[in-house]
């Protein structure tokens, strides 16, 4: 692959209220075994990048000890690797990262020490399936200086907004790119994925940087729209974003779907994830499991419909769970009731207990865990 990696998985969200306070987005669980950030991950290995930096600062420290051996995505081990990047001091800089472009200002030294000629930035937080050298392709074949991935989102999709707005020509050339409108004028997104010359960052990024810009897409891609080559390349596949509660929670519910299961997990190529060794799912008389996924390392004695389970969840007798999210290490008390929920992960849920979201509005439940006290 003629091209390095860098996944941007340092920032700050307030749109996941409790479920932000304890981790990285990019480092959230997904489908039952995975953290967003495996999805790129990925995509990475599987296009044959064997150089990925990944720039971590807020609420790392899950996130680092996910990425703490490159062995589990397969990038290259002699040649190459996964590096974790966080801010650090320096005579001429003591900041941490301002934002997206002055995290890769702070790490332009190792953008100088690759070889490679192409450069493929993505968030950390989205879910998706992509090839990027077919993206890189497209970028050489369209003599583009910066190509975009863009995706049509359906009609009426809900807080399109949040998203970066594209505009294009007949050529798939970008003629207008706004980044969060207040009203969107189209329905075609930014996803995220960029893919550029490595000297052409380099120049952009110390630019940007010289005149107090900090942010890659208002300072460098909406700011050069009009004079830079920026192309958009059209992805056709699943894509979500599960930066808020909401989009997280769809995200994990489509996992429930056949067709979304079957587009990750067994059509080629595949999706890796750090392993943990754990015994499987343990369904006790009285347990009775439908349209969910139970992960490793759980024990069931009630009721679960429409519901993901991640590892290590206890469920007691008599307890019922409908639609609901229960995050890792969860102890849920007998004669339990949860719908229209998320538990955080490692809650003691007592017994006895009814947590029960409207439908449409998800509940976040965290609730104080006796069993980690010292």
């Amino acid at each position: 692959m003629k091209a390095v990696g860098i996944v941007l998985a340092g920032g700050s969200n307030n749109r996941m209220g409790q479920l932000s306070k304890k981790r990285a987005v990019p480092a959230m669980p997904v489908a039952g075994s995975y953290r967003c950030i495996d999805f790129v991950l990925s995509n990475m290995s599987n296009s044959h990048v064997q150089k990925v930096a990944v720039l971590t600062q807020y609420n790392s420290r899950s996130l680092n000890e996910h990425l703490n051996s490159s062995k589990w995505w397969d990038f290259g081990r002699k040649q190459g690797g996964l590096f974790v990047l966080t801010p650090f001091i320096t005579e001429e800089n003591s900041s941490w990262y301002l934002g997206t472009a002055d995290s890769i200002y702070q790490n332009l030294e190792f953008l100088r020490n690759c070889h490679e000629p192409y450069v493929i930035i993505t968030s950390g937080d989205c879910v998706y399936k992509m090839d990027y050298d077919k993206i890189l392709e497209y970028h050489i074949k369209t003599k583009a200086d910066i190509t975009v991935a863009v995706k049509d989102m359906p009609e009426g999709t809900k807080d399109i907004q949040r998203f970066g707005i594209i505009r294009m020509d007949g050529t798939g050339r970008i003629t207008n790119f706004e980044e969060k409108p207040l009203i969107a004028q189209t329905n075609t997104i930014s996803i995220g994925v960029y893919v550029i010359r490595r000297r052409l960052l380099m120049e952009l990024i110390q630019k940007a940087h010289e005149e107090n810009r900090t942010d890659f897409v208002q300072d460098i891609l909406v700011r050069h729209k009009d004079v830079k080559k920026i192309f958009g390349y059209k992805h056709e596949g699943y894509w979500q974003n599960i930066a808020t509660i909401d989009a997280y929670y769809q995200t994990n519910m489509d996992f429930l779907k056949k067709g979304v299961r079957d587009y990750f997990f067994k059509d080629y190529p595949n999706v890796y994830s750090k392993t943990e060794d754990l015994p499987p799912a343990k369904f006790n008389p009285g347990s009775a499991i439908k349209n969910s996924l139970i992960s490793s390392g759980c024990i069931l004695n009630g009721v679960v419909e429409d519901s993901i389970l991640f590892k290590k969840v206890y469920v007691g007798n008599n307890c019922v769970i409908k639609n609901s999210i229960i995050l890792n290490d969860v102890y849920i008390g007998d004669n339990t009731v949860i719908e229209n929920c998320i538990v955080e992960s490692r809650d003691t849920i007592r017994a006895n207990s009814s947590y029960l979201g409207e439908p449409g509005k998800v509940t976040i439940v965290d609730e104080k865990n006796d069993r980690y006290i010292l």
